[in-house]
This record gives C-alpha cells, sequence and structure tokens, in this order.
C-alpha cells in the first residue's frame, strides 16, 4: 500500500505526520497546492527533506472540469514552479485533480504536459473532520477497509477549518499498526507505477 497526503491549508498535524513516517521508516507522497508552498515554504521543503517525494496538486485547487486547457497548464506549471522553489527538490511528475473531480479532456491535458493522473483507492475523509462528522475512530476504519494489494490511500495534512485538528494525523499510526497486521507493506507510490509499466 502507499500512502499520500494533501496540503493545501495549514501546517497542523504535518510536524507529526514526519515524526510517524520517521519512526516507521515509511515512504509517503505529499501533494501540495502551489500557493501552499508559496504561502508555507519551510513545510514544503520539509517533507522533502525528510526524504518523502512531491507530487503536484494544482496551484490554487480549482475544478479543472470548468477550465480552459491553458488554464489547466497555468495551474499545474505555476504549481510545479512553487513546489520547486520552496522545497529546492524535483517534483515527481505526478498530478492529483482538486475535489478528485476529473474529465476525459483534463485527464488529456494533464498527460500532455507530461504528467500522470493519481487517483487513489480511499480517502479517510479525515479532512472533514469533527465539525464534518469524523472521528479518528471512523478515519482508521474507512483506511482499514481499503486495504488490498496496491492501495493508494489519500490523506491530509493541515485542518480545513482552522482549528488546528488533524484526524489524519492522529490516525496514522493505527492505519500503519494495520497495514502492517494484515501483512501489507507501506511502499513508495512510485513502486506502483514502475510495477504497472
Amino acid at each position: 500500500m502507499a500512502l499520500t497526503f494533501n496540503a493545501a491549508w495549514d501546517e497542523s498535524g504535518l510536524g507529526t505526520v514526519l515524526a510517524e513516517l520517521r519512526r516507521r521508516k515509511a515512504p509517503a507522497t505529499f501533494f501540495p497546492t502551489g500557493m501552499y508552498a508559496e504561502a508555507r515554504p519551510a513545510a514544503v521543503r520539509a517533507m522533502a527533506e525528510a526524504g518523502h517525494r512531491l507530487g503536484n496538486h494544482s496551484y490554487s485547487h480549482p475544478y479543472f472540469d470548468d477550465l480552459s486547457t491553458r488554464e489547466r497548464a497555468r495551474e499545474v506549471r505555476g504549481a510545479d514552479a512553487a513546489i520547486r522553489a520552496a522545497s529546492g527538490a524535483e517534483p515527481l511528475p505526478f498530478f492529483r485533480f482538486p475535489y478528485s473531480s476529473t474529465t476525459e479532456d483534463s485527464v488529456a491535458d494533464v498527460n500532455d504536459l507530461g504528467y500522470a493522473a493519481i487517483e487513489f483507492t480511499n480517502d479517510t475523509n479525515g479532512y472533514l473532520g469533527p465539525a464534518g462528522g469524523m472521528t479518528v475512530d471512523e478515519a482508521v476504519r474507512r483506511a482499514v477497509d481499503s486495504l488490498e494489494p496496491g492501495a493508494v490511500l489519500q490523506m491530509h495534512v493541515g485542518s480545513s477549518t482552522g482549528d488546528g485538528v488533524v484526524l489524519d494525523a492522529e490516525a496514522l499510526p493505527r492505519i500503519i499498526d494495520a497495514a502492517l497486521e494484515e501483512e501489507y507493506a507501506v511502499v513508495d507510490l512510485r513502486e506502483f507505477l514502475a510495477a504497472a509499466s
């Protein structure tokens, strides 16, 4: 299984996530937006310096369905430039669509820019937080229920409500424990793509 984290809000939970990944020697791929990289360069640099790879989650997190080909290119290239500047690292040619909203045309446009569209098996929905009816237990359950060979789990760092609560950061140790108990290895997302090609 592979762990992925989107980053578009603030730095809440990031230190906890990075510490847990370091303790477990587990790789992850982070997908920051360009606006996040510009506003929080130290956070994006910390992701890269911890040895994790960076993908692209657009510059401003719009619905790509509503954009022209030119606007999509501006979003992807703007994010790439911001992530490079913040991290000092080479981002992966991996793109995760905002809101998981794709069309055949938007995927083709992203592919034409040299990016693979990275989807996921399941989202913990931890980003909804307590205000959205989510709990740590429910985030763990959603993750564990989606375990299968090649599973890609989507989580988030940051607090969407600004309250500092990041359920995914709290759930991560239990998710990794459950995966290991079921004899899954946490691997770099790139291993799945290499195996598929």
